[in-house]
């Protein structure tokens, strides 16, 4: 788990593995409580300046020594039904994919629900990749890539990184910024990513159901389809 001033969510994401589940917690430079926190839930505890994403969950990686690893965000928990599963993953697998479900100002959203992750595998039998979403090399959204058999568990992860408006705002212009200094600016291609833009944003919408969630839906289809057009406009002013 890689940590930076988690005080409020991480004893839950901690508490929710199963019991006796050892976890290490790569943190960057916290300033609140989250190292202390974690030591009381009985995470072994590593500090190391912030670099970047991908290269932080490699150096996390490896430093583990038992056979499976679960990376887990300090913003995620488990519930009953995945703890269980996890428990009892068959060895016949060297990863497994998780549903996770993600939710904006206290309520999981449909658009955000049922996203299938590999989250648990056997160290070294996966690579990480950065997945910007937007494009370029940023080092940002990145993804496990296992070369193995993998399967699937039951069960659900709980997603609860935006519980304010602010705060998913805050997160949607950090990210935006980091992908605008991965790609070069595309002056000619910003009208055809608007276009793009907005047939995402009905397809979220209606396909996916972000409208049937009221203004919550709407908001952050609205924001998740517009994602690329941002990040293009702030690499064009050199974010």
């Amino acid at each position: 788990m890689l940590t930076r001033n988690e005080e409020r969510v991480l004893s839950r994401a901690l508490k929710s593995l199963p019991a006796g589940m050892p976890a290490l917690v790569l943190d960057a430079d916290s300033t609140d409580r989250t190292r202390q926190i974690a030591a009381e839930c009985g995470a072994a505890v590593l500090r190391r300046a912030w670099t970047d994403f991908v290269d932080a969950r490699r150096f996390a990686l490896a430093q583990v020594r038992t056979p499976w690893a679960l990376m887990l965000d300090a913003d995620e928990s488990l519930d009953d039904g995945l703890r269980a599963a996890l428990a009892d993953a068959p060895e016949d697998c060297d990863g497994y994919l998780v549903s996770r479900t993600t939710s904006f100002c206290g309520r999981p959203l449909r658009m955000w629900t049922g996203e299938l992750l590999l989250r648990l595998f056997r160290p070294q039998a996966v690579v990480l990749e950065a997945h910007p979403a937007a494009g370029g090399g940023a080092a940002l959204h990145e993804r496990w890539i296992c070369a193995g058999p993998v399967g699937r568990l039951s069960g659900t992860l709980a997603h609860e990184s935006y519980p304010t408006v602010a705060s998913y705002r805050e997160k949607y212009a950090r990210y935006t910024t980091i992908e605008a200094r991965g790609r070069p600016a595309a002056r000619a291609g910003l009208p055809a990513i608007l276009l793009r833009c907005l047939a995402r944003f009905v397809w979220l919408a209606i396909v996916r159901g972000a409208a049937l969630d009221g203004w919550r839906g709407l908001y952050v289809a609205w924001y998740s389809a517009m994602y690329p057009a941002a990040v293009a406009r702030k690499a064009r002013k050199g974010a």
